[in-house]
């Protein structure tokens, strides 16, 4: 398992995050990010692409660094300066108040503490400062639901981690954020159990 962890998951991942059903919301979600930028789940590096020509520069952290040659050149070719940390989020190394942006996308599912990850989020942000998110979670489905608890335990072999369970809305809702924008939908042509979608932005109260 730790061979397909390391080595074979970090293409399955690259692969599932270039799909084209997720480019417009990828889009949507960060066209808004402003200011010192903070990514959370780098990944592959992705989201590179997406950003608007106003972010010149971000810090992005990851417990992992995957296919380091691929992610250097999406760095390169995207003219940004990028400062990643090998790092979970459930303890950010940065003061308080420290970014105008924070950025999260298909990243809650797979954390060990989403509610800790997302209290960070909230400490590190400045007082207006905005959450910008992309997650698949828990269906209010009862039938899409229970699909969902029966595969969850396969999804975390095969995903890296990732959960299909986990309440996207209502964990953002709870860190404290307040919603500015937010909604949820079914992907197209992906199954109901793994494409129910939440994505918004919230931002940190002026105090």
């Amino acid at each position: 398992m730790n061979f397909y962890r390391h080595y074979l998951f970090p293409y399955v991942l690259d692969w599932a995050m270039q799909q084209a059903v997720l480019q417009a919301p990828r889009q949507r979600v960060l066209a808004p990010a402003k200011g010192r930028v903070l990514e959370i789940g780098f990944g592959t590096g992705v989201n590179l692409a997406y950003y608007p020509d106003q972010v010149r520069e971000l810090e992005t952290l990851d417990p992992e660094t995957m296919l380091e040659k691929r992610v250097s050149h999406r760095i390169a070719s995207s003219g940004r300066k990028v400062h990643f940390h090998q790092l979970a989020g459930e303890r950010l190394p940065f003061p308080d108040n420290s970014f105008d942006t924070l950025v999260c996308t298909l990243t809650l599912c797979s954390v060990q503490d989403p509610g800790l990850v997302l209290n960070e989020v909230y400490r590190v942000l400045k007082p207006g400062g905005q959450f910008l998110f992309l997650e698949h979670g828990a269906s209010p489905e009862l039938k899409v639901r229970r699909w969902q608890q029966r595969l969850n335990g396969v999804q975390q072999v095969c995903g890296g981690g990732c959960q299909l369970i986990r309440p996207t809305k209502e964990l953002v809702a709870s860190s404290g954020l307040v919603f500015e924008e937010v909604s949820q939908y079914y992907l197209a042509k992906v199954p109901r159990f793994l494409g129910f979608m939440t994505e918004g932005r919230a931002c940190k109260p002026m105090g």
